[in-house]
């Protein structure tokens, strides 16, 4: 798709990936509002300071909020909808909240794109909606199992986005990351996690050490975003993974070489999940996104792990490695 003064709509635009997208969006030439939730200091998140900030055009509110959901998608030709809560931890707490933003927000935010006639809708799913792998590599055709109150409520809002393509012809495209990490990534994942404990000391205490995750690079998360506005991807929902695992000791133990610090490992029971929500393994087969969408990824793990270490040790300030992000 040629992005030069494409509407573009994208929510949670300050997080994570979504900051990331917003800005590859912006050098590309799109027109970027960014809708970012909103708070009393006007915080554009992760896009406070970015070289693109002027670019974007800020919307501030919440996804809940459907009035102002309709504001910002009107006139938008391609809809981009990252917002979400996304700590598991704190699904178990509070996660009445998860179905209020996860479905109920996604659910406004498809309604207004039905019914101003966006071009794409790209709806944000994860891995974490297969659970524990039943077969690897895991296929967009494995069983989605709603293994902590968090995968349940994305498991709820795929299911809504695939009913307004089938009911209602909205162009939707579901895209399926596995376990995305790169710099500006929260301390409740575990790669920013381990990162910043190694950093600090030589003692890193996780959760369990079994399970194994499939890891990929934010910037091809995020090239994978763009590739999904194809014609042929309507009405799928398409993985975006590595295709390796590893598993979070071995992880442990490769940042550990790479930031060059010995360390002991500790497996703590307040870091651990519930034993029948962990998620033992995933592993993307990521096939059907490079049949469709010409999508691969580029950055092997040890590449990416090099870049968020050396910006983790920039940014180390905004990390407290001593305490447990839930």
């Amino acid at each position: 798709m040629d992005w030069r003064k494409k509407r573009v709509l994208v929510t949670g635009a300050a997080g994570f990936i979504g900051s990331h997208l917003s800005e590859r969006l912006a050098d590309l030439g799109a027109d970027v509002r960014a809708l970012v939730r909103y708070t009393s200091t006007g915080s554009r998140g992760w896009l406070a300071g970015s070289p693109w900030e002027k670019a974007v055009r800020f919307i501030h509110g919440d996804v809940r909020d459907s009035g102002l959901v309709r504001r910002a998608v009107k006139d938008a030709e391609v809809v981009f909808h990252l917002a979400a809560l996304i700590a598991i931890p704190y699904s178990y707490q509070a996660p009445a909240s998860y179905v209020q933003t996860n479905v109920e927000g996604t659910l406004n935010v498809l309604e207004a794109a039905r019914d101003l006639g966006v071009e794409y809708f790209i709806h944000t799913s994860t891995s974490e909606v297969y659970g524990t792998a039943r077969y690897v590599p895991i296929d967009e055709a494995h069983p989605l199992q709603g293994q902590s109150p968090y995968a349940a409520s994305k498991i709820g809002a795929d299911k809504l986005a695939e009913s307004f393509h089938l009911s209602f012809g909205l162009p939707v495209v579901t895209v399926r990351p596995f376990n995305t990490f790169g710099p500006r990534q929260s301390a409740r994942a575990v790669i920013p996690t381990i990162i910043a404990q190694c950093l600090a000391s030589d003692v890193v205490n996780l959760g369990s050490l079994r399970p194994t995750r499939d890891m990929n690079f934010v910037t091809d998360t995020v090239e994978g975003f763009l590739a999904a506005t194809r014609p042929e991807a309507v009405g799928r929902s398409v993985n975006l993974g590595s295709g390796r695992e590893i598993s979070v000791g071995e992880l442990a133990r490769l940042i550990a070489r790479l930031v060059g610090r010995d360390i002991k490992v500790h497996s703590t029971e307040e870091r651990a999940r519930p034993e029948r929500s962990e998620v033992e393994r995933l592993l993307s087969d990521n096939r059907l996104a490079f049949e469709l969408l010409g999508w691969a990824p580029r950055h092997s793990l040890e590449e990416g792990l090099v870049a968020t270490i050396d910006w983790m040790r920039a940014h180390l300030d905004t990390y407290t490695p001593d305490v447990y992000a839930t």
